[in-house]
């Protein structure tokens, strides 16, 4: 199961590694992109927070949920400013696709299953945007302060990975 949803997480961020190849993602795919990861985690917070009693794991929740809405609302605020309309493309689509799968996934379990799976998820997720972030979007971004805004948000992520580890140590 776990296989499962860290594959997914691979497999939604693969057209990333086949952009690398070519031109990579323009900075309108790319505001999609990150748009997109920012908003499934939230939705998956929000998912946590339906289902589970434990309070290691709904503290965690609010905080993807805060905190990716928070900068979700900051890119908003740029490409709004900027006068970019973000470009739905094969990673973004992707991405929503295999989250969709999982939400599904995770829908079915119950306690400590759960737990342990949303968790499981989070490291997945989040391992795999932050390799996104710092192997492929942040250098193809061309627009200073998109730049700015994606190396901001890896770093947050990155503490969000390592608090997912850290996490999923207790949850099993």
């Amino acid at each position: 199961m776990f296989r499962t949803l860290i594959a997914a997480g691979a497999l939604a961020l693969a057209p990333i590694a086949a952009a690398a190849h070519d031109a990579g993602p323009s900075d309108a795919q790319i505001a999609h992109i990150a748009y997109t990861a920012g908003q499934l985690d939230v939705a998956a917070a929000q998912q946590a927070l339906k289902k589970s009693t434990n309070p290691e794991v709904r503290a965690f929740a609010e905080l993807m949920a805060r905190d990716h809405a928070a900068v979700n609302d900051q890119a908003v605020a740029l490409v709004t400013r900027l006068g970019v309309s973000p470009e739905a493309n094969p990673t973004s689509t992707a991405l929503t696709e295999a989250a969709a799968a999982t939400h599904a996934r995770l829908e079915t379990l119950e306690g400590a299953a759960f737990d342990a799976a949303y968790v499981a998820n989070e490291v997945a997720f989040h391992r795999t945007v932050n390799t996104a972030l710092a192997g492929t979007l942040i250098p193809h971004a061309d627009n200073a302060e998109l730049k700015a805004l994606l190396e901001t948000g890896l770093s947050l992520f990155q503490s969000h990975q390592a608090h997912a580890e850290h996490l999923a140590s207790s949850v099993r």
